[in-house]
């Protein structure tokens, strides 16, 4: 679609996770690529990770004071409950300063109230769901709003007639990453927990990788952990003399991928986009305590079109680990089909068709 010169205001609600952030910072560069006269502002929590990322990213951040419900103590949740009032007071002064076109939710509970005010307001409302199954959140957003672009054809029902498959948008440096290896003699592994890390995987890891050099020879290991495990990880692979990259978030994640001849993982749904549109091979350990265990249904879809290896994360041991790891990188044939069926599972076309749905519904041509 050509570039135009129109002024839209747009929010983009939610975050708080990568998963959640990353694939809204896609779409929103799409929308400045088509519209660069567009003002465009995210609406979160305030979560570090989202002041640190937008600021790296060049986008407008304002946050609403909302809290977490799902999974937390009986304390925590009345906690929670206690602040939707000011949730809403904030959400209420953004949509009065910013006028939006329209209003994007990204998933997560800071997404609620911006959205169902907007939606109330008669404002142009979406959302993105990554996951194969979605979150209170958007199942409730869902009722209320206009679209919902989603990842999974799967995922629809839930959405009636307002939803569409996009795909989960992801950074064009993913689409670009070099060939797979086709044969490795000194293993490149990428291990990643997500935004946050994950603590079992950096774990079973560090114990894992002393058996790793002993049937493999020299590996070359990048190992984000999350903010908490950093020096615990980085300390214990000193302990037993491997050289290894340790870092407690990764920003290049689509150079990383693209260097990798295995990833470990969790199952996010961003995650596994990454993984797709760069052609990588991975095992995936998916969180069990996800919300309604989405990871283990994104899991799922991954390793029922043999587009990755899964360890139930019940199973999850530094033997284990180290056996489907030696295994797969000796095996060249296996590793490579993987990569391609999980290329095959790529959606390159997902923030351009996200954009044409916001343009739609700008226009209003929907009602």
């Amino acid at each position: 679609m050509a570039v135009t010169e129109r002024r839209l205001k747009v929010l983009f609600a939610g975050g708080g996770t990568g998963g959640h952030l990353f694939p809204g910072i896609t779409v929103a560069r799409e929308l400045k690529r088509r519209e660069p006269m567009s003002e465009v502002t995210f609406v979160g929590a305030g979560r570090v990770l989202e002041m640190q990322v937008l600021s790296r990213e060049g986008f407008s951040f304002e946050r609403v004071r909302a809290v977490g419900l799902v999974g937390r103590s009986p304390f925590a949740m009345l906690k929670g409950v206690t602040t939707l009032p000011a949730a809403f007071l904030d959400a209420g002064v953004l949509l009065r300063r910013y006028k939006p076109d329209l209003v994007v939710g990204l998933g997560g509970y800071s997404s609620g109230p911006v959205v169902l005010l907007a939606a109330a307001k008669r404002v142009a409302t979406l959302i993105l769901e990554q996951n194969a199954v979605p979150g209170v959140t958007n199942r409730l957003l869902g009722t209320v709003v206009r679209a919902a672009a989603v990842s999974y054809q799967d995922t629809l029902d839930c959405f009636g007639h307002k939803g569409f498959v996009s795909g989960n948008p992801v950074r064009t440096g993913f689409f670009e990453s070099a060939p797979p290896r086709k044969t490795v003699t000194e293993p490149r592994i990428l291990v990643i927990g997500g935004s946050q890390g994950a603590h079992a995987i950096n774990v079973a890891m560090i114990e894992a990788v002393s058996s790793l050099v002993n049937s493999l020879g020299v590996v070359r290991v990048t190992h984000q952990t999350g903010q908490n495990d950093f020096e615990m990880v980085e300390s214990a692979y000193q302990s037993v003399g491997v050289d290894v990259r340790v870092e407690p978030f990764l920003n290049k994640m689509d150079a990383e991928m693209s260097d990798a001849d295995v990833v470990v993982c969790r199952a996010g749904a961003t995650t596994l986009a990454e993984l797709a549109a760069s052609g990588r091979p991975a095992i995936l350990v998916p969180y069990p305590a996800a919300a309604n265990d989405h990871q283990r249904r994104n899991a799922e879809v991954f390793k029922k079109n043999g587009a990755a290896e899964v360890i139930d994360p019940n199973d999850l041991t530094a033997t284990i680990l180290a056996e489907r790891l030696i295994d797969l990188v000796v095996d060249n044939d296996r590793r490579l089909r993987l990569a391609a069926s999980a290329l095959c599972l790529a959606a390159p076309e997902a923030a351009a068709q996200i954009v044409d749905r916001m343009e739609y519904l700008i226009s209003g041509r929907e009602n």
